[in-house]
């Protein structure tokens, strides 16, 4: 594959606490620096993380707390709260960048693609009609439109938007209530 000039992922590569032997996403979490890590949102049980290699601009992952590789391990607390804010993770991306559509789903297993497999997470993928062009198909080269940081601040603020969200600054993640 054709490799594209990303200068903002330096940051990522060269952060502290990358997670050394632990999960990073038990241990992000924990840092304190959400705007950093790419942290928008977070409820009781689960949070929201831009994915550092999207595969559209937009491209998260609802990920739980709780340190399992297996789904069925999940509480139902967890479940329901997980399942809750991937339904605010949707309304916030159609407001931040208005996608025509979605992809979701869950790698659960090294074999079924999962870069981090010890750790349930669900992504969510914008989709747009006609978003998969010649560059990936043919180029073998994918093109991302926006920057992460720009996305971050956009998917921010439409996470603050919802009802019962409160936001601390614009550092933090913004904390998700539900009814």
């Amino acid at each position: 594959m054709d490799q594209l000039f990303a200068p903002w992922r330096i940051e990522w590569v060269e952060r502290d606490g990358d997670g050394g032997d632990g999960c990073p996403f038990c241990t992000l979490p924990d840092e304190n620096a959400d705007r950093e890590n790419r942290i928008v949102a977070r409820s009781d049980r689960c949070f929201v993380l831009l994915n550092n290699y999207p595969y559209n601009p937009g491209h998260a992952m609802v990920i739980p707390y709780r340190h399992t590789g297996e789904y069925t391990d999940l509480s139902d607390a967890d479940l329901l709260d997980h399942a809750r804010l991937k339904q605010r993770t949707f309304e916030a991306l159609r407001t931040a960048i208005g996608p025509d559509a979605f992809n979701a789903g869950l790698n659960l297993g090294g074999a079924a693609g999962g870069s981090i497999e010890d750790h349930v997470h669900t992504h969510v993928v914008p989709r747009w009609s006609g978003d998969t062009n010649f560059m990936p198909v043919v180029g073998d080269t994918k093109v991302l439109v926006e920057a992460l940081d720009d996305t971050y601040d956009r998917l921010h603020d439409a996470f603050s938007q919802q009802e019962g969200a409160t936001v601390g600054d614009d550092d933090a993640a913004v904390r998700v209530r539900f009814d």
